[in-house]
């Protein structure tokens, strides 16, 4: 369904993606100021973390951008944190350079 989101709300420029869980675990109730973090240190240090632990992408992925590896100097302006909780509990959190 995020796949779908995703492809919804971009159609042909979907932007870089990645996993911070992939490089952390989930840490269940901290999760979403755990990523909110990740973000700022991206934003502040311009790189882009890439995805851990991926040895084949689901075909649900198709062309999307999955970043496997760190992007320096990457020019990051705006990055955007999905976040699906149990039970439905969901937000989407949008960060910008100032």
């Amino acid at each position: 369904a995020e796949l779908d989101a995703i492809a919804e709300v971009f159609g042909d420029d979907v932007p870089a993606l990645s996993s911070s869980k992939s490089l952390c675990g989930h840490s269940l109730g901290a999760a979403g100021v755990q990523e909110a973090i990740h973000c700022l240190l991206m934003l502040e240090n311009d790189f882009m973390m890439g995805s851990a632990n991926i040895s084949e992408l689901d075909a649900r992925a198709g062309s999307h951008p999955v970043l496997l590896e760190t992007r320096e100097n990457a020019g990051v302006n705006t990055i955007m944190s999905n976040n699906f909780g149990f039970g439905g509990t969901n937000a989407c959190l949008v960060l910008q350079r100032a």
